[in-house]
């Protein structure tokens, strides 16, 4: 009896094997990083006991599940909807290119015409980065408000109005006459602007791409490069002619150009189409009785101010921030990192010209920081979208940051043109990779159709942090009159949220595979012996020769 025992715990073993679903296919919720470009996407637990359970199993997602959330706007269309992964998403991620030249890169440029700001309206070095500061942190603080716009009227609606508000907001900033008016214009109108202009040109293209996302990602990241290699000739060149007035005039101009790209983002086209008519009361006549009438302009200004907090809400991703770890741990890494990132390139031509160096050639530093950037990330993209790195672009993206970090130390050691363009190429490098993975990233933590959301609030929250960076960045230089503490600090700030996140990632996944582990029944291993079969005969045979007298024969007819 113990050998059938054993023959029968073994074969219950496999059978439990057999019918349990282990892999990407598995059931349940998940936590681990998987490679967007396949298309896998992967929620959050909805408390802690679920998180630890399902930690590091993966849900595979269709590209026709990932983009049915993906309609345009209230009015847009209704069903699932198909990524082309090329087509018309080629000229939509050209657009996407040129609209983030114009955006992301655009408040760096703002460190060109530095010095004039501060002689003309008598500011020092803290109330002149406010400028950069209040227009990079609207730029981002303003997704949730983005988010609304996308879900009532599409990207492509919201691109164009960015564009409108942007050029706005510069042409403006030309006729200012005091520091603080040009905080509302250039600061809060145009970085308004660049918000709706920016967020749904990087959301679109997750429609668009699914199985070249990693790509697209790193393709539509060039367009910051470009930015940042054209836009400082440019601000220099019209610097010259035109004075700052002039410039920020013209660049005004420049900025609409992003009406033209939001035109070509056309909504992703629907397997099928399906809009059901609007119920409208009649009476026995068939006119519209008069309880169809609209209501009072009060009623109706309630009702839009309370669809406009419900959409706010629902597109903070406070849910989200709560049950999924792994987006908790990023945003707060990514929050931390941008009090330092983006310094240095706010106060490079400052600290370079404050040491005797050319206005030209200090935006000629800029200039290569972008050409460095425009080499680097295509490659990039193509690399990090290899099987290999599926699961481990977090890895990736933290040891870039870490190296983007220790760079701004070389700031320090001189202030020739020599060091500082060995710093460019070391930042450039790294924040090519930063850049290419920064919403891949984020696409392997969340799922599709919550990334709008969490994007929105991950902008918020980088948002403290871009705008007190800055100014506080400028309150060192004037207490101690040098520009190397800067860049000192920005290091620390950088390297350690890269730290952080590496870190934070590792013991997740280290704990993930514990509880793996540990969940998995403990089934004890067969006895040897022989292999019962109906009908057979066993013989028992004594251990000790004074018996063998006794041995006993025993028929076995079934198990």
């Amino acid at each position: 009896m113990r050998q059938s025992e054993g023959h029968t715990a073994t074969n219950r073993r496999n059978g439990r094997s057999a019918g349990v679903a282990v892999g990407p296919g598995a059931t349940g919720a998940s936590l681990g990083s998987s490679s967007s470009s396949m298309g896998h996407q992967t929620e959050g637990p909805a408390d802690g006991d679920s998180e630890e359970r399902n930690e590091g199993e993966q849900r595979s997602v269709s590209p026709e599940a990932l983009n049915s959330a993906s309609g345009e706007g209230s009015g847009g269309h209704a069903g699932q909807q198909e990524a082309p992964d090329g087509g018309w998403g080629w000229v939509v991620l050209a657009a996407s290119v040129i609209v983030l030249a114009l955006t992301l890169a655009f408040p760096s440029c703002i460190g060109i015409f530095y010095t004039d700001l501060q002689t003309d309206f008598n500011a020092s070095n803290s109330e002149t980065s406010w400028v950069p500061s209040i227009m990079t942190a609207v730029l981002h603080a303003g997704g949730p408000l983005c988010s609304v716009l996308v879900e009532a009227y599409g990207c492509r609606a919201t691109v164009i109005v960015g564009g409108v508000l942007s050029g706005f907001g510069m042409a403006v900033s030309s006729f200012t006459n005091t520091i603080t008016e040009l905080y509302i214009t250039a600061g809060v109108i145009t970085g308004l602007g660049f918000c709706f202009s920016f967020q749904p040109a990087v959301t679109i293209l997750g429609h668009y791409f699914v199985r070249r996302r990693a790509f697209a990602n790193a393709m539509s990241s060039t367009g910051t490069a470009i930015g940042l290699s054209t836009l400082p000739f440019l601000a220099d060149y019209l610097r010259d002619e035109l004075a700052w007035r002039g410039s920020f005039l013209v660049l005004g101009g420049v900025l609409l150009n992003c009406c033209v790209c939001g035109a070509v983002m056309r909504p992703v086209g629907p397997k099928y189409r399906h809009r059901p008519p609007r119920p409208q009361s009649h009476d026995q006549d068939g006119l519209p009785s008069p309880g169809a009438k609209e209501d009072g302009p009060k009623k109706r200004a309630r009702a839009w101010l309370s669809s406009l907090a419900a959409s706010l809400q629902r597109n903070m991703a406070f849910d989200l921030f709560c049950s999924n770890l792994r987006f908790r741990i990023y945003s707060l890494g990514i929050t931390w990192m941008m009090l330092g990132f983006v310094v240095p390139l706010v106060f490079l031509v400052p600290y370079a010209t404050a040491n005797g160096m050319e206005q030209s050639r200090a935006a000629l530093l800029l200039a290569i920081l972008g050409f460095v950037n425009i080499l680097v990330r295509p490659p990039a993209g193509l690399l990090f979208g290899l099987p290999w790195f599926r699961g481990r672009h977090v890895y990736v993206f933290a040891a870039a940051l870490l190296v983007n970090g220790l760079s701004n130390a070389i700031c320090g050691l001189a202030a020739s043109f020599p060091v500082l363009l060995t710093f460019v190429i070391a930042y450039g490098l790294s924040m090519s990779v930063v850049g290419s993975l920064l919403f891949t990233v984020l696409m392997d933590i969340v799922e599709m159709s919550r990334f709008p959301a969490a994007l929105g609030l991950l902008a918020i929250m980088e948002s403290v942090t871009l705008l007190v960076g800055p100014p506080l960045a400028g309150m060192l230089v004037d207490r101690t009159g040098v520009y190397t503490y800067v860049f000192y600090s920005c290091s620390v700030i950088v390297a350690s949220s890269a730290i952080f996140i590496m870190v934070a990632f590792y013991l997740l996944e280290r704990r993930a595979r514990d509880v793996r582990t540990s969940s998995k029944p403990y089934t004890q291993p067969p006895k040897p012996g022989v292999s019962l079969t109906p009908d057979c005969q066993y013989s028992s045979v004594p251990t000790q020769g004074s018996n063998a007298a006794n041995t006993e024969t025993v028929y076995i007819t079934s198990v």
